[in-house]
């Protein structure tokens, strides 16, 4: 039920951190897996490390560009000659008061963290068209649900990919497209290592407040990536699910 044997994915962002985790996941439930990333040296790195043979590859784009979505995609479908998975992991954070922000770190950030994850759906529908079905999945944060200082910018990105979740959910339903949404809690990256380097009474505050008491790890969101990317989930589609040790629901 869970077997991906077959599937071809796309993981954008997936040298490292959740990314990483997920494409992990998705090769030891039988998939192919594409990273897709900026640095070629940490792509082959990455690679290397997930011990894949041929079942693994990295393509060298920037996801900010529209036409690198595109031409990621293509060169995805050409080498493995299907695209079944598409996980828009790509991010990243300015932390800034709201008012200091400029006007170019706002569109990085948007870029990055929403408009890439738009033009990579674009990009990867004709493909799931061809596949005759697809499975979109986006990797929200618990700032699609709360608000906090210093992430104006990042907030507004995951909350927007929500709703870019739910949106192209409903109107790729017939196209047999499932969209969904992942909202990881205080998950161990490199993101996350510099706000625990910024703030030092975060951690003591996240693990409180964590019904689970601790961090999760990468690894953490595999296991539900690889399930809604399953057939044993195909009526599931347009959700926002937390990954995040019971965080969001802690009174």
């Amino acid at each position: 039920m869970f077997d991906l044997t077959g599937k071809v994915a796309v993981v954008t962002g997936g040298t490292s951190g959740i990314g990483f985790g997920i494409a992990k996941g998705f090769l030891q439930s039988g998939a192919r897996v594409v990273l897709i990333g900026r640095d070629a040296e940490r792509g082959a790195k990455a690679v290397a490390a997930l011990d894949a043979q041929d079942h693994a590859i990295f393509i060298a784009a920037d996801v900010t560009v529209r036409d690198d979505c595109f031409a990621a995609i293509a060169q995805t479908e050409k080498h493995f000659g299907r695209v079944d998975i598409l996980v828009n992991n790509a991010g990243m954070n300015i932390r800034r008061d709201a008012e200091q922000y400029t006007h170019a770190e706002w569109d990085q950030i948007i870029a990055t963290n929403l408009s890439s994850a738009f033009h990579c759906s674009q990009a990867a529908h004709a493909a799931f068209l061809r596949a005759k079905g697809g499975k979109i999945v986006n990797i929200g944060s618990m700032l699609s649900l709360f608000g906090t200082t210093f992430a104006a910018g990042y907030a507004a990105s995951k909350g927007g990919i929500v709703q870019l979740g739910r949106a192209l959910a409903v109107e790729w339903a017939n196209d047999n497209i499932q969209v969904n949404t992942l909202l990881p809690g205080w998950i161990e990256t490199e993101l996350t290592a510099e706000a625990k380097r910024l703030f030092p009474d975060l951690e003591a505050g996240i693990l409180s407040r964590t019904p689970q008491a601790r961090w999760g790890k990468p690894a953490d969101l595999a296991g539900i990536a690889v399930a809604l990317c399953s057939s044993a989930c195909d009526f599931i589609t347009g959700t926002a699910i937390p990954v995040d040790g019971g965080y969001s629901v802690q009174g």
